[in-house]
């Protein structure tokens, strides 16, 4: 009868290491992260934007390329008002503003934890009309050849700007 009740005891050690084991896999278990956003906002429409490009930053070479972006109607009165994702700013990350010249794109950094949001006039009086714009994060490189350190995108986020003329409030 000793016998027969350890292996009884066993059995129910098992099936309970067993049983929490799988409750443990089953409450935490997830689906894939999905990975962070932007909006932007202007004059009552907003847009979302998963990332264009996301690049895993021990590999540059091994990227996602979606090409996807948010698309929003603006015009001269009403600013954009550009937020991004957490995550995104945690981090050092880049806002590039987007004109018809491509020599006209301006950039602006923005140190870790310094912003989630920014507002950007959509009229710039030197270089016209805003047509887009691009969030990046950043990574330092070093050209093998030279030793020159400097910054690539690992990850951006673009909002297109289609211009909706006049529109009242």
């Amino acid at each position: 009868m000793k016998r027969s009740t350890a292996v009884l005891v066993t059995v129910l050690v098992v099936a309970t290491a067993a049983l929490a084991g799988f409750g443990t896999w089953w409450f935490t278990r997830g689906g894939e992260p999905t990975p962070p956003q932007v909006s932007a906002y202007s004059n009552g429409r907003l847009t979302h934007a998963g990332p264009y490009m996301y690049c895993n930053v021990l590999d540059l070479e091994e990227c996602v390329l979606s090409e996807a972006q948010g698309t929003l109607t603006v015009d001269e009165r009403h600013p954009v008002q550009l937020s991004v994702d957490t995550v995104i700013g945690r981090a050092p990350w880049r806002l590039l503003r987007l004109y018809d010249d491509p020599a006209d794109a301006t950039g602006t950094m923005y140190a870790s934890g310094s912003t989630l949001a920014v507002t950007v006039p959509t009229l710039d009086p030197q270089r016209g009309p805003l047509r887009g714009l691009a969030v990046q994060l950043l990574t330092l490189v070093v050209d093998q050849d030279t030793g020159e350190q400097f910054a690539v995108p690992h990850a951006e986020w673009a909002v297109g700007l289609q211009w909706g003329g006049h529109e009242s409030d």
